[in-house]
């Protein structure tokens, strides 16, 4: 810890980086009762906190070092950190990035004059493709998260922070990846500071670091989440994670609409727009206040990056209300007769808005609706689903259905009477050219496509649901094509929102 904290004292980052401002979030701090602080990570040269890592690790190197150059493996930020760091200092950096990295963030890395080196699908593929090119060519390979000059680097946050807020402080809410970001604050605060709790956030998708400190032990995640892509990882560092143990006093998960809130909140604060990672903070700090009650003290949440492609605000924007608890979506059985949708709305919805509304004729005896309705608080969903219960409409809460909410809002039009034998898959494809024609070529045979959907939501992967028919009954070999087709999938067929609405 002495050593980590000298090497945070001694950094050299604002050769590159800036020291960010501590903004106040006043509006949210009235609403919230609490006085809410934003570092604004977002605001370094570019864009996110992790040039302070790179730059750092990057200036420790001799010139015999720096003669060979520097590479890294990363699908977004750290490249940028470490491709500004390297041409501030002159020296040649190669990043190896996943096909199917967004092209805003490839051409931020070529910007800063990065050679980029497209390999893989994943992270994972990309990683192990730049230690090959390591061991050929002779590069540095400078680690994205566990190496002690980059957690020393993004320890500088703290530093800064103790300046900036040095009265009354309370939480300070971290986004944890890899756990770099984290472990330097950690180091720092608690050796100066140990009254203020860490608190590390992290999506219920990629909850790596969540994971290893409750099993004691690092473990990797399967298939970490892809919608907070700058956290995605599998594995996090094993010196973060000694760290993390010592110094973090909780981790809080988020959803992704609670992701999408966090990020809606920062734009109401700051009229700035970060990227899902670079919310987790904001989402984990709201979290906690709902949770707890907390009133009267003074939070801090790290915008760790506003890396964001144009395309997802969509995506974000559909999503908010619900990670607000502003939104319920409910699948309500009506009789199909006529007047029974105004005494529905009338007598059943009342005063509350209607914020989505999705029907079509199924039968002649009873139609299904997928409505959206306002509330001011998450116990309003039990009370509405008691009403319609008490008046005799059969209905299913949808507010955390996965699948409901990304697909079958956009697609109920009734079930057809020629489908037979259908099973229900969700696919995560590539974003990448091809991608759909390697998939129909796996699945190809007996089998018949009875149903796909598709909306671009501007990540690296896209979400697909896919049906398919067995007219001559089931295909034994189907899922053992899938897990050889290398997508990611989940079958779907039990899901209620499917039997009710397709």
């Amino acid at each position: 810890m002495d050593e980590l904290l000298r090497k945070i004292l001694t950094s050299k980052v604002y050769e590159a980086a800036v020291e960010t401002p501590l903004d106040l979030a006043t509006g949210l701090s009235a609403r919230m009762h609490n006085r809410i602080l934003l570092k604004r990570e977002d605001k370094q040269p570019v864009f996110s906190f992790k040039i302070r890592g790179a730059y750092n690790r990057i200036a420790h190197l001799d010139d015999e070092q720096r003669r060979r150059g520097v590479l890294t493996a990363s699908a977004g930020n750290h490249a940028q950190g470490v491709a500004f760091a390297a041409r501030h200092l002159g020296i040649r950096a190669l990043i190896v990035m996943p096909e199917t990295t967004p092209q805003i963030k490839v051409d931020g890395v070529r910007y800063f004059g990065g050679e980029v080196v497209l390999h893989g699908t994943s992270y994972s593929e990309s990683a192990e493709h730049a230690k090959q090119i390591e061991q050929e060519k002779g590069m540095i390979y400078i680690h994205p998260f566990d190496d002690p000059l980059v957690i020393a680097g993004q320890g500088t946050v703290a530093d800064e922070l103790v300046r900036q807020n040095p009265g009354r402080l309370d939480a300070i809410f971290v986004p944890i990846g890899g756990g770099g970001l984290i472990a330097g604050i950690g180091v720092y605060m608690k050796a100066l500071r140990p009254e203020i709790q860490i608190i590390g956030v992290e999506p219920h998708d990629s909850d790596a670091m969540a994971r290893s400190l409750e099993a004691q032990t690092r473990i990797s995640l399967d298939a970490p989440g892809i919608f907070a892509d700058g956290v995605a990882v599998k594995k996090v560092g094993g010196l973060t994670f000694d760290l993390c143990r010592q110094h973090v006093d909780q981790i809080i998960r988020v959803t992704t609409d609670e992701l999408c809130s966090g990020i809606k909140a920062v734009f109401h604060a700051t009229r700035s727009i970060v990227e899902p990672a670079g919310a987790l903070g904001m989402a984990g700090l709201l979290k906690h206040i709902r949770k707890t009650g907390w009133q009267d003290k003074t939070l801090i949440a790290i915008n760790s990056g506003a890396n964001m492609n144009f395309e997802r605000l969509r995506y974000v924007a559909e999503r908010t209300l619900i990670g607000e608890q502003l939104e319920a979506l409910f699948a309500v059985t009506i009789p199909e007769q006529p007047g029974s949708l105004k005494k529905f709305c009338h007598d059943l919805v009342g005063e509350r808005n209607i914020t989505e509304f999705n029907y079509r004729l199924s039968t002649r005896e009873k139609a299904q609706i997928f409505v959206g309705i306002s509330i001011r608080k998450s116990s309003e969903r039990e009370e509405f689903s008691r009403q319609l219960t008490a008046a005799g409409y059969e209905n299913i809460d949808l507010t955390e259905n996965d699948l409901a909410k990304t697909h079958i809002r956009y697609m109920v039009g009734g079930r057809s009477k020629e489908v037979k034998n259908e099973r229900l898959f969700r696919f995560w494809f590539p974003e990448t050219p091809g991608a759909l024609v390697k998939f129909l070529d796996a699945t190809r045979g007996t089998r018949n496509i009875s149903l796909f959907h598709y909306r671009m939501q501007g990540t690296n992967y896209g979400r697909v649901l896919v049906g398919f028919e067995f007219p001559d009954g089931d295909d034994p070999d189907l899922e053992e094509r899938l897990i050889k087709l290398g997508y990611r999938f989940r079958e779907e067929t039990q899901n209620p929102a499917y039997s009710l609405f397709l």
